[in-house]
């Protein structure tokens, strides 16, 4: 299993090479990082995923609104609450503030808890529990 740490620095290695693409196995895991195109955000390539998983459909961004969103700093599988019999982090209506949990994307087996980046009320939550979302991916929309 590959770690959080050990990820970081491949895709390092990746922005800082002229490599366009960089796919790695060590017999259990496979990991697939590709540079962004010049369509795509240049913020950060696409994170890994195991390469047994099927490929997300691509789900077309909400039109520009006066909300904001919490989007996806990572590619994986969203959870919703901490365990299946936990309630969610956040729902409709609640208020979150900077810092707060609002959900858990998993990645390479490990669990990455997504905080919220500013104050606000969670007004619409955009992909279901255990859907597999996309690097950018917006999660919630925040007024």
């Amino acid at each position: 299993m590959i770690d959080i740490a050990t990820l970081k620095e491949y895709i390092k290695v990746l922005e800082d090479s002229s490599l366009q693409t960089l796919e790695l196995s060590d017999g259990k895991d496979s990991i697939y990082l590709e540079k962004p195109s010049a369509a795509a955000p240049a913020a950060a390539p696409v994170a890994a995923v195991p390469a047994v998983s099927a490929p997300a459909p691509v789900q077309e961004a909400a039109p520009a609104d006066s909300g904001k969103t919490i989007n996806a700093p990572i590619v994986g599988v969203f959870y919703a609450a901490p365990s299946p019999d936990s309630e969610p982090y956040v729902s409709v209506g609640k208020r979150v503030s900077k810092g707060d949990t609002v959900c858990i994307i998993e990645a390479m087996k490990c669990m990455n808890e997504i905080q919220a980046e500013a104050d606000g009320e969670i007004t619409e939550v955009l992909v279901n529990n255990g859907d597999l979302v996309e690097f950018d991916q917006p999660l919630f929309k925040v007024k």
